[in-house]
């Protein structure tokens, strides 16, 4: 049987038709990345404040394309790749080439060497969460944790500096961002649990759907006539919630480990099986022979 590729059913099979719900998600994905890009443009010609809104937007597209996948039951392994690399662009090298055009430049090599990391860091921190997304080996109390600060958060808080530049607050020297800098990419590659709130399913009464509807107007209204109080709040405040997680982590980590020790303690103990040698070969054993023949 010869193998044809130009035959009619091998190109009905190679270019079959893929359902809209399977190209949405990664629309969502695509447009996050031109956020992300359009960001490094914009703070290359010197208009910050509009570079920070398309990390945001990128942010907010990031946070509703894995639920769309999920809702409209469009997961793909294309998708899970294009999301990693959408991460990387939009939360890992924008924000670094931002910090850098905005003050890091005057430190010539070493605030090149501050936004490198920080890029580098978000890309070993994305691997490192590819890689142990299926571990089986984790306690089930664990899928409530991130390994690390997750690549939005790190991107909105590693900006902090310029959110209190434009409050008015005076520009920190350069190498206290840079500091600053460093330490957000080591918070993301560290071991650290942060809180996810991912296995949280919260059901509103009917009765509330219309109070949370008018929460969130409230919120993104906020956040366009005040973004820079919001955003400054907001980033304090992740930073200064990060001790809460680690100590949530370790006292659910004591109580797995105690109900662990408890079930096995209660469980029976299985003799250990004891060995007798055959009959017939006690006496070769205790006199083995002197040569093999």
């Amino acid at each position: 049987m010869t193998f044809d590729p130009n035959s009619p059913e091998m190109r009905r099979r190679r270019f079959r038709p893929i359902p809209v719900r399977m190209l949405v998600p990664n629309m969502i994905t695509l447009l996050a990345i031109c956020a992300g890009l359009t960001a490094i443009r914009l703070s290359t010609e010197g208009r910050m404040e509009l570079a920070v809104a398309a990390i945001v937007f990128a942010a907010a597209l990031d946070g509703i394309d894995g639920r769309v996948a999920r809702l409209i039951k469009g997961q793909s392994k294309f998708g899970a790749e294009l999301d990693s690399l959408a991460d990387f662009v939009n939360f890992g090298v924008a924000p670094g080439l931002m910090l850098y055009f905005w003050q890091l430049n005057e430190l010539r090599d070493s605030g090149w060497i501050a936004a490198m990391v920080f890029a580098i860091s978000m890309s070993l921190r994305l691997a490192r969460f590819n890689a142990t997304l299926d571990d089986p080996n984790k306690p089930p109390f664990a899928a409530n944790f991130f390994t690390g600060v997750p690549a939005p958060a790190g991107a909105i808080t590693v900006l902090l500096p310029i959110y209190l530049a434009f409050l008015g607050i005076p520009k920190p020297p350069a190498p206290l961002t840079a500091v600053y800098t460093l330490l957000v990419a080591f918070l993301m590659v560290s071991r650290l649990p942060v809180f996810s709130g991912k296995t949280i399913r919260m059901r509103v009464p009917p009765e509330f759907v219309l109070v949370v509807f008018v929460a969130v107007v409230f919120f993104v209204a906020l956040l366009v006539v005040y973004p820079w109080q919001i955003l400054s709040a907001g980033s304090i405040l992740y930073l200064l919630s990060l001790p809460l997680g680690w100590r949530s982590y370790r006292n659910q980590a004591a109580r797995h480990s105690a109900a662990v020790g408890t079930a096995a303690a209660a469980s029976p103990a299985v003799p250990a099986a004891t060995f007798q040698a055959p009959v017939g070969r006690a006496a070769e054993d205790e006199h083995p022979p002197e040569r093999l023949h």
